[in-house]
């Protein structure tokens, strides 16, 4: 059961007119929670410090009157300037394209912070993060069970202080992780992992069965933990973007993307428009591959292979493509703080016209079987349901939210690149289930088709790159990109060159928890073709 804040998944403030950056300001500055240093970045950011006791009162305010919510929570360890911790809350409001970023001192010497964990569930994740890898500790928080670090990690070692020593020897010493028991008659468990049949990344399932059909499930992740956050902070921040392509491979656009605007926003940086249709392209050639591949897995769980071979042999086709365009499958190298690194020639824009023209062609052909199909529907349909209710709730994102019903896309509510230029069509659904899951990814794949084809039928003359200016002594900024999972957000802090605080969040950290409610009362072996249906990253939750 939840006990969080509802929202509906587009709400807001009703009768209230749509503000900007200068109308928050005002609203900001009328209240009397002891704000501190109101500034705006034009056109869609609004930063403010706020008092650690008023915390939660001006969380409260802005979702009460933006209808705000926080979809990032960062810490930084700024000891050495400030003798001070700082948080940072970036709230996303809701309906229209602003931020609100709110700045909190905690103390070296009382490193206690108020929870928010009972007003929104992702919050108390971000909560936990923190106590991990920093040691502040969230007041209030009613599971601080540990999350990226494991049992057996050094109970005062936290790794992204800046005086943290290299990690300490340590292994496995078996300490179990203290999951939820289910019990009573006829209650079994199931554990799953974290080694899986197959290539896929780890991860540990624990079911709680009675019979078939599945009464919890609990997941312990963090077995690909790499430590990426602490690594960027070692390296200058031209190096950045190869790192960022690196943390979840299929999608090293979306994530290179991220940071580059990121970078761009900090140095207010427009890069040319040329640029910014090509990037559109990537992120849409990225889009299909990947969404074209989740439908064929999909089918496959449902016992129709033959859709998979087919989806595999045109993902193929689209990565061949990749590798003739960029000279990487993956489309890695291609983006640049700045714009892009390769331009398309008169014969590579035909290659592509034709390439996509044929995948999409033979992928309508597999949907159209797969669909017509009596036994693939019936796995299909009312499978893995997940409520809006409680996807609202989980603050679910990308394909997963808007197939319960949460119309919510980044491209179009918070536009970079060139998509304000590139209007397209958002496709939500109300099921919630596997079926819902999957038919979005159909429309989104067609979507993405069909927007490759307006960019390479619109794309600009000029540059396909600006030059950086050099970066202010202490500078920082936040990218947001809707990659195929979902939005994807970077937070960059720097002094000059360097790179101080880098704060990823990937879809998946957001999604993970919805797993748990989406397989409650189906029956275990629907549980792979659930878990499909959201197509998780590991490495992009681990980090």
């Amino acid at each position: 059961m939840l006990w969080l804040w509802p929202w509906n998944g587009r709400s807001g403030c009703l009768g209230c007119p749509m503000p900007d950056v200068n109308g928050v300001a005002r609203q900001l500055r009328a209240t009397t929670l002891k704000l501190t240093d109101l500034q705006t970045r034009p056109p869609r950011e609004v930063r403010v410090g706020v008092e650690r006791d008023m915390l939660i009162p001006f969380a409260e305010y802005v979702r009460d009157r933006f209808g705000a919510r926080p979809e990032l929570i960062v810490a930084e360890d700024t000891r050495a300037a400030r003798r001070a911790f700082t948080l940072r809350y970036l709230f996303e409001l809701d309906g229209v394209d602003l931020f609100i970023v709110a700045s909190a001192g905690i103390p070296e010497n009382d490193r206690r912070f108020p929870s928010l964990a009972t007003r929104w569930y992702l919050a108390g994740r971000f909560e936990r993060e923190i106590h991990d890898l920093f040691g502040l500790m969230p007041t209030g928080h009613p599971d601080l069970r540990r999350l990226p670090l494991h049992q057996f990690w050094p109970a005062a070692y936290h790794p992204l202080l800046k005086d943290a020593p290299s990690p300490p020897v340590f292994t496995d010493d078996g300490t179990p992780f203290p999951f939820r028991r289910v019990e009573g008659e006829g209650i079994h468990e199931i554990t799953v992992g974290p080694v899986h049949a197959g290539i896929i990344e780890p991860g540990h399932f624990r079911f709680s069965v009675e019979g078939e059909t599945i009464v919890n499930l609990e997941t312990r992740l963090y077995f690909v933990h790499k430590g990426i956050e602490r690594l960027f902070e070692t390296i200058p921040f031209t190096r950045g973007v190869k790192l960022a392509e690196r943390i979840s491979g299929d999608s090293s656009v979306a994530q290179a993307l991220a940071f580059c605007q990121a970078l761009e926003s900090a140095a207010e940086v427009q890069i040319p428009p040329r640029a910014a249709y090509l990037r559109v392209m990537l992120l849409e050639l990225e889009r299909l591959y990947n969404h074209i591949a989740d439908v064929g897995a999909i089918c496959t769980d449902t016992g129709f292979a033959i859709a998979n071979a087919h989806a595999m042999r045109i993902r193929e086709d689209l990565l061949r493509l990749n590798a003739r365009l960029a000279g990487h499958r993956l489309l890695r190298g291609t983006l640049v703080a700045g714009g892009v690194t390769c331009d398309v020639t008169a014969a590579q824009m035909a290659d592509v016209r034709e390439t996509v023209r044929r995948a999409v062609n033979d992928f309508d052909e597999i949907v159209a079987i797969a669909l017509d199909n009596s036994l693939v529907l019936d796995r299909l349909h009312g499978t893995g349901r997940l409520s809006k209710q409680t996807a609202c709730e989980l603050q679910v994102v990308g394909p997963a939210a808007r197939a319960s019903g949460i119309d919510r896309d980044a491209r179009r509510d918070h536009p970079f690149a060139a998509y304000a230029d590139l209007p397209f069509r958002v496709s939500v659904y109300g099921d919630g289930d596997v079926w819902a899951r999957l038919m979005v990814r159909v429309e989104e794949a067609r979507e993405a088709a069909d927007l490759i084809m307006r960019v390479l039928n619109g794309l600009p003359d000029g540059l396909i790159s600006a030059p950086l200016p050099a970066l202010p002594v202490d500078w920082s900024g936040f990218g947001l990109v809707e990659g195929w999972r979902g939005p994807i957000w970077h937070w960059l802090v720097g002094e000059g060159d360097r790179l101080m605080r880098v704060k990823v969040k990937d879809p998946s950290f957001a999604n993970w928890p919805a797993l748990h409610y989406a397989i409650l009362k189906n029956i275990v072996p629907d549980f792979p073709l659930i878990n499909k249906s959201f197509n998780l990253s590991y490495a992009g939750n681990d980090l």
